[in-house]
C-alpha cells in the first residue's frame, strides 16, 4: 500500500473501510475468533502506519467502552452467582494462583526490559483482552503494546483451547452466525441497557473516573444484572459496532515505532503466553483431580481468556458453560479490581529504580 499522506479524509476513511471489510471477511473465512476486534485492529495498523491521520472521536470511543462494559456485565447472572456461592473456596484458589502467575510473569518481562513495567502487566494479564486495553490506558500502559500482547494472546488461547475441545470430543460445533445477527431483540430490556448506558456516559463525562467509562458501568450493570433488576440486551450489531470502534482506535494508534519494539518483544511475548497457558492447564488438571470438574471444563474455565471466546467454545462442546462463564467472569472482575494497584506498585518501584540509578559525572 502506498502512503496516504496525499488523500484527503473521506478518502483514508474509505480505505480504512475497504481494508476492514477484507479483513474480517478473511479472518471469519478461516474461523478466527474475535473478528470484529482484531480484523479492523489489523486494518487501522495498516493505514496507521502507512500515513493516516483519521481516528474515531473520543466520545465514539467511550461509548464504546461503555457498551463493551455492559455486554460483559450482562454474563453476570444469578445462576452465575450461586455457583461462585457453591463454589467459593475453590473459585478463589484458582484465581488468586492464576493472578499471582500472570503477575509474576509480567514483572520477570519488566526486568528482562522487554516491555515497560504497567505495560507488562496488562499485557499478561488473564482477563478480557478489551477490558485490559481499556483500563491500560488509565493505568499508565501502553495501549498499542497491552494491545498487541492481550490480542495475541488471544488468537493462541484460542487455537489452544479449540485444539484441546477437537481432541475431547472428537469434533468442533458450528454455530450459525446467520442466526445470530438475525435474533429477536428483546427492546424493553434494550431500551434500559441504552438508558444506563447513557447514565453512565454523562456521570463519567461530569466525574472524572480513572477507567471510569469501562469500570462504572461494569460495576453497576453487573450489580443490576446479577439481582434481576434489569435484563442487559447486547445484539450482535450493537456488540460488533462497539469492538469496530475500539479496534479502529488501537490499530490507527500504531506507529511505525511501535510496530518495531513490537517485533523485538515477539519471541519474549510469545514464550510468557505459552508460559501462562502451560500454567492453567496445571491448574485445570487440579480442578479435575481435586474437584471432580470433568477435564474440558476445567481447561476452558481456568484458560487465560478471554471471556467471549472461551464462552464460545464452551458453548460449541460439552463443557459445562455455567461453571465455565462463573470462573471467567470472576477472573475478570478480580484482575480488573486488583490489576490498577499492581500497575502502580511496578510503575513506582520502576520509576524508583530510574532515579536511583547512579550517573557518569560530567567531565
Amino acid at each position: 500500500m502506498s502512503k496516504l499522506e496525499g488523500l484527503n479524509t473521506a478518502g483514508q476513511w474509505a480505505v480504512l473501510l475497504l481494508c476492514s471489510a477484507l479483513v474480517v471477511g478473511l479472518l471469519e473465512l478461516i474461523g478466527a475468533p474475535g473478528v470484529f476486534l482484531i480484523g479492523p485492529m489489523l486494518a487501522g495498523i495498516v493505514v496507521g502506519t502507512n500515513g493516516g491521520a483519521i481516528r474515531p472521536p473520543r466520545f465514539a470511543y467511550r461509548v464504546a467502552q461503555i457498551l463493551i462494559a455492559l455486554m460483559i456485565a450482562s454474563s453476570l447472572t444469578p445462576s452465575t452467582l450461586s455457583i461462585f456461592r457453591d463454589q467459593g473456596i475453590l473459585f478463589v484458589a484458582v484465581i488468586v494462583g492464576v493472578l499471582i502467575a500472570s503477575n509474576l510473569l509480567g514483572i520477570l518481562l519488566t526486568r528482562l526490559k522487554v516491555l515497560p513495567g504497567t505495560t507488562a502487566i496488562w499485557g499478561c494479564a488473564p482477563g478480557g483482552a478489551s477490558a485490559m486495553v481499556i483500563l491500560s490506558e488509565s493505568f499508565g500502559g501502553d495501549v498499542r503494546l497491552v494491545a498487541f500482547m492481550q490480542y495475541l494472546r488471544v488468537v493462541l488461547v484460542s487455537i489452544v483451547a479449540a485444539l484441546v475441545v477437537i481432541v475431547w470430543t472428537g469434533h468442533m460445533s458450528e454455530t450459525s452466525s446467520v442466526a445470530g445477527w438475525a435474533a429477536p431483540v428483546e427492546w424493553v430490556s434494550l431500551a434500559q441497557t441504552l438508558g444506563l448506558g447513557v447514565l453512565c456516559l454523562v456521570v463519567t463525562t461530569l466525574v472524572r473516573i480513572p477507567g471510569g467509562s469501562f469500570l462504572l458501568p461494569l460495576v453497576v450493570g453487573s450489580i443490576l444484572q446479577s439481582t434481576g433488576l434489569i435484563d442487559i440486551e447486547m445484539p450482535l450489531w450493537l456488540a460488533a459496532a462497539s469492538y469496530i470502534v475500539l479496534g479502529w482506535y488501537i490499530g490507527l494508534g500504531f506507529t511505525s515505532e511501535s510496530l518495531q519494539h513490537a517485533r523485538r518483544a515477539l519471541p519474549s511475548v510469545t514464550l510468557a503466553i505459552l508460559a501462562l497457558i502451560a500454567i492453567c492447564g496445571g491448574f485445570a488438571w487440579l480442578l479435575h483431580v481435586f474437584a471432580g470438574v470433568d477435564p474440558l471444563t476445567a481447561y476452558l474455565a481456568a484458560s487465560p481468556g478471554g471471556l467471549d471466546t472461551v464462552a464460545i467454545l464452551a458453548m460449541s462442546s460439552h463443557a459445562d458453560v455455567p461453571f465455565v462463564l462463573a470462573m471467567q467472569t470472576f477472573r475478570l472482575v478480580a484482575v480488573m479490581l486488583v490489576g490498577p494497584y499492581i500497575a502502580r506498585f511496578v510503575g513506582r518501584r520502576q520509576t524508583t529504580k530510574t532515579e536511583e540509578t547512579p550517573t557518569t559525572p560530567l567531565d
